[in-house]
């Protein structure tokens, strides 16, 4: 199946410790280039992330986003209390009293409330080894999820393609069927020439075969036809039988345009042109679909 490079994926799952969140977007690039952003307390683990994301994806540019959230009943980074802290607020709070004459002192309560006695701590305790079973099975159901979504979207650029290659086929057709006839026209606009110049002497019908033989050879089409229709097959095969296609019609579109190029140069006949011109802007949109395929 054809991939597009777009596609968006994400997962969470927990354990009784742990609980990840994981995001996973891709968009189109010439290689594979993975960013990864994990959180520090993993950060380790960053290489068995890429190589993950390698395994499943081939082109493109892929964020992969690992956050760790809370599981419930547990908490991810544990509390801590600032005993330091907390005694020189009692002191000060006491110190204040005697000065003061006031009735009462620091409660617990009160003393939970001041700045900096009670603090979270900046990192899970959580290992990384812990965290690989469960980082490895939600990063491969993020990835499957993306992978979906880029076939999705490659199918459907697969059947917008196949519609604008059947278009360029009909103007491919239009250039061999008007071939023949322009041909014809050449030779009799030559032999008029002739005549105009030659006035009412005799004409060297030899000559005229010969020259118009020369000139048919200059103006021939018909090698370049027979390599257009090639690549359409060619075209067509690699979006029936799927897979990783896009560099191998990057490139076959590259030689399509080459000899839609040569027609064009060698057209001297008006409906040749417009169809020339016609198969250049159909190429156009097909190189530019075959961008976003994997």
């Amino acid at each position: 199946m054809i991939r597009s490079m777009t596609g968006y994926g994400r997962a969470e799952e927990a354990n009784a410790r742990l609980g990840l969140a994981i995001e996973v977007k891709s968009v189109n690039h010439r290689h594979l280039d993975v960013a990864v952003k994990l959180p520090r307390a993993i950060a380790s683990l960053e290489q068995d992330v890429r190589r993950l994301v390698q395994s499943a994806v081939q082109r493109g540019r892929v964020d992969v986003s690992v956050a760790l959230v809370p599981v419930e009943g547990r908490s991810l980074n544990p509390l801590t209390v600032d005993l330091v802290l907390a005694r020189e607020y009692v002191a000060t709070a006491r110190r204040l009293a005697d000065e003061t004459s006031l009735v009462g002192g620091a409660t617990v309560a009160w003393l939970l409330g001041q700045p900096g006695v009670i603090s979270r701590e900046g990192e899970p305790a959580v290992t990384a080894e812990e965290a690989w079973p469960l980082l490895e099975q939600t990063l491969t159901r993020a990835l499957a999820e993306l992978v979906g979504r880029r076939e999705t979207e490659g199918e459907a650029l697969r059947r917008e393609l196949l519609t604008v290659h059947a278009a360029l086929a009909a103007q491919v057709d239009v250039i061999a069927e008007r071939a023949p006839v322009a041909v014809a026209r050449r030779s009799a606009r030559l032999r008029e020439r002739i005549q105009a110049l030659l006035g009412e002497a005799p004409i060297d019908e030899t000559r005229i075969v010969t020259e118009v033989a020369i000139w048919a050879e200059k103006t021939d089409i018909t090698e370049e036809l027979a390599r257009l229709r090639a690549h359409l097959d060619q075209l067509a095969l690699l979006l029936g039988d799927g897979g990783l296609v896009g560099r191998t019609l990057d490139f076959l579109l590259q030689e399509t345009n080459r000899e839609v190029n040569t027609v064009g140069s060698k057209a001297d006949d008006l409906e040749i042109s417009q169809a020339v011109i016609a198969a250049k802007s159909l190429l156009e949109k097909l190189r530019e679909q075959t961008q976003n395929l994997e």
